[in-house]
């Protein structure tokens, strides 16, 4: 155990490990902050499990949702791994199952299409279309999409992505008029293809024209969106799950989680109250 301090030229190279395990940019930039939060933590302190287990029960005690701490967790053991340091993995915290979703993050089709009406009078039909690419296939906002049909690859996986011909008519016409003739369609005022960042920005800006709340506002929201509208209508979860990209159904059930308002007006149709 002597010796186990973190460095710097040790995260850059679990940053290139990352790489090598093909692990997504948003996937090691939150690795990475994590990793990078801990080792400010320790101060220069000995890597230990006690400590690991220390930070653990801190990261809970600030009322962190468990997923979040999670996903440090999950970093930190990324590190370990890489750095042969088994014995300080830590456990995960234990989470049940949620029933239903938190209003505050429950974005409506109401909502969502308040947010396309204020986009189009806004005059930003990028913003627009960005969504509604997004909320009529349930793509990924990491993966990008041609017009028709999509092969994407992400998280190891290569799947065909469809899109809806009224989509299709729109985005030709968008790329028409701005002279795009391949690649990208999305792209910023200098030429270069949106990030995930750029996107989130654009879509908190508007929320607060639309007068939606913020919390609900975020790209990987209308994938939830979507999954909720496909089920809503087919009630294949099955084929929901290879639409999303998923490769268990577990995952796909999250998306299905309804709010905390239907789950109440079940509870008040069973009628068990006198």
């Amino acid at each position: 155990m002597n010796g186990r301090t973190l460095t710097a030229s040790m995260l850059t190279e679990y940053d290139r490990w990352l790489r090598r395990e093909e692990r997504s940019d948003a996937t090691r930039e939150k690795y990475l902050r994590s990793v990078r939060a801990f080792a400010g933590w320790l101060g220069g302190a000995e890597v230990t499990k006690e400590a690991v287990t220390e930070w653990k029960a801190q990261l809970a005690a600030q009322r962190r949702a468990p997923s979040t701490v999670n996903t440090a967790l999950a970093a930190l053991n990324g590190l370990f791994r890489f750095l042969g340091w088994e014995d300080c993995r830590a456990k995960f915290l234990k989470v049940q199952r949620r029933i239903f979703r938190a209003a505050e993050r429950e974005l409506t089709r109401a909502e969502y299409d308040r947010l396309l009406t204020t986009a189009q009078s806004a005059g930003d039909t990028r913003l627009v279309l960005l969504m509604e690419s997004i909320c009529a296939t349930g793509i990924r906002v990491s993966e990008a999409a041609q017009c028709g049909r999509a092969e994407v690859a992400l998280k190891g996986k290569i799947r065909t992505v469809l899109l809806p011909a009224k989509l299709c008519r729109k985005l030709l016409k968008y790329a028409k008029k701005q002279k795009i003739a391949r690649g990208e369609i999305f792209l910023t005022t200098d030429g270069k293809g949106m990030d995930r960042r750029q996107i989130w920005a654009a879509m908190k800006r508007l929320c607060q024209r639309a007068g939606v709340a913020p919390s609900k506002v975020f790209p990987h929201n209308l994938r939830h969106l979507f999954a909720a509208a496909y089920y809503r209508a087919y009630r294949d979860i099955v084929k929901l799950a290879d639409l999303l990209g998923h490769s268990s159904i577990e995952t796909t059930r999250i998306y299905l989680v309804e709010s905390g308002a239907e789950h109440q007006r079940q509870l008040e149709r069973l009628g068990l109250v006198s």
